[in-house]
């Protein structure tokens, strides 16, 4: 009965943990330029300067800044395009999506004691979206290594009867079974069992824990398609003071939020002597829901009418992750010059123990020349520190080893954004650079980006509409699978950002 139930519903609960690692840790956990037109135009250099939706996302004493209360909304159209290159063959790919990027507002309230220092209490609530994860890449080359290697690694040292069905059990009831009592690696091991990509040293022994692949020695073709999308936001509650007319003090309370769908095929096939499989289809699918908190604490100073400086500390983010994963693999085997396919597709989604991540504490350093209405410059500086990121519960064997390898693999990445506008009566015109420091120790896996940016903005009195368009670049390696295959396609991820935004005073 209980396999029946299984089945029918088509979800079981895992008793260990997904293969949590390093990339995860880094994609929900930096952060991308987003915000308004204006914002994103000046490549984010907002920490001292204010006065816009996206600064307070920055800074939070930036709402303090505005004179009277003021919205805006932003609607962007992010497109990658990526290079890949994977054992000598280049493929290019490009995806365009459309987002509302941005959305929120500050209603100002003013003192009516006229004798005490602070002027003013702002409250804010902003919606902002941190990343965007859609995108989508194809890497094609010949290989020396085999997908047989990552079913290898997951076979060896467990039982036969732990990773095989028993007589009269179907491949979904015993994929269940198996994931439900003993875990994802053993899953993983019962694909390659049962599809004959592996070979038990002793197919009569239940207790057998050496294994050997049916796929040759040689050269094999390998296609992966790669599909991701989904995003990462916030929502704000922002609260500013200004005390006198030169010092302006914040606090954000952030509501995060990630929602995160990948799709990955591998398929791979070869003509190698004496291989008894030839052709191998991978399909693996991930469904990524998670929420946390963090918090922030700005303030900017206003030495003169020229100078300011801003001061902003952004607490560790702290996540509650849950992820659910569905599999499909598919074999071609060579029987005595006939073709046999075996095709293994449980329709099971794995669901997964939530785990918490802990992201790195930011420090953000920022200056601001002010120019009269004729313009300004702006600098910030941001230092992360990557090793401090944890895993939870770090009890669990699993996360020891990999807060182990975030400690010896990451370091501290900082960030630098310059940017600059000038006005011409209703017109502002805006430019700005920044460069974020990898924060992987070895820069060659995981490069530095570096972006520019450039904005036009037009202000019709109570209301202004601003464009930008922003285009980073960066070059990383990304890994195919955790164990076994893990060999890397290089990509070069080249983004260009449209963003129009339409701000007003209330």
């Amino acid at each position: 009965m209980k396999k029946f139930v299984l089945l029918f519903i088509g979800v079981i609960a895992m008793p260990s943990l997904f293969a949590q690692d390093i990339t995860d840790a880094i994609r929900y956990s930096t952060d991308e330029v987003k915000g308004t037109a204006r914002f994103r135009a000046m490549s984010g250099a907002f920490g001292a300067l204010g006065g816009d939706m996206s600064a307070v996302s920055i800074n939070p004493a930036g709402s303090a800044i505005f004179n009277n209360s003021h919205a805006s909304v932003t609607l962007s159209n992010f497109n990658p395009e990526n290079t890949v290159g994977y054992f000598g063959n280049t493929n290019l790919s490009s995806n365009s999506s459309f987002d509302l990027s941005q959305g929120g507002g500050a209603f100002v309230f003013r003192n009516t004691n006229s004798n005490s220092p602070w002027r003013k209490f702002v409250l804010g609530l902003a919606y902002e979206q941190t990343s965007n994860f859609d995108n989508d890449f194809f890497a094609s080359g010949t290989n020396t290594n085999s997908i047989d290697s990552y079913f290898l690694a997951n076979a060896q040292g467990k039982r036969l009867d732990q990773i095989s069905r028993f007589e009269g059990e179907s491949d979904s009831e015993a994929y269940g079974d198996i994931g439900a009592t003993f875990g994802y690696p053993h899953q993983q091991a019962f694909l390659g069992f049962e599809s004959f990509i592996l070979e038990p040293e002793d197919i009569n022994d239940d207790a057998n824990t050496v294994y050997f692949s049916n796929i040759a020695p040689g050269t094999f073709n390998q296609e992966y398609s790669y599909v991701a999308n989904g995003y990462n936001g916030k929502f704000t509650v922002n609260a500013a003071f200004q005390h006198e007319n030169n010092l302006y003090l914040g606090l954000n309370l952030n509501s995060h939020f990630i929602n995160y769908n990948r799709s990955t095929y591998l398929f791979e096939g070869n003509s190698n002597p004496g291989s008894l499989i030839t052709e191998v289809g991978f399909e693996n699918n991930l469904s990524v829901i998670g929420n946390g908190f963090s918090f922030q604490l700005g303030g900017i100073a206003k030495l003169s009418d020229i100078l300011r400086l801003g001061l902003t500390y952004d607490s560790p983010t702290w996540y509650t992750i849950s992820e659910e994963t569905t599999q499909y693999l598919a074999t071609v085997r060579d029987d005595n010059g006939g073709n046999i396919t075996k095709t293994l597709n449980p329709q099971i989604i794995n669901i997964f123990p939530d785990y918490k991540l802990q992201t790195p504490a930011k420090v953000t350093g920022s200056a601001a020349i002010i120019l009269s209405k004729m313009g300004l410059i702006s600098f910030d500086y941001s230092r992360k520190d990557y090793s401090k990121m944890k895993f939870k519960p770090e009890s669990d064997s699993h996360f020891i080893d990999q807060n182990n390898i975030i400690s010896s693999n990451l370091k501290v990445a900082n960030t630098y954004r310059i940017g600059g506008e000038l006005r011409h009566d209703q017109f502002s015109f805006r430019a700005g650079f920044k460069k974020e420091e990898s924060p992987y120790e070895d820069e060659q896996f995981y490069g530095d980006l570096t972006g520019y940016s450039l904005g036009v903005g037009y202000s019709f009195g109570n209301a202004k509409l601003d464009l930008a368009y922003e285009n980073s670049e960066r070059e990383v390696d990304y890994q195919l699978f955790n164990v076994g295959l893990t060999d890397a396609a290089r990509i070069n991820t080249k983004n260009s950002d449209v963003t129009l935004s339409l701000s007003f005073k209330l």
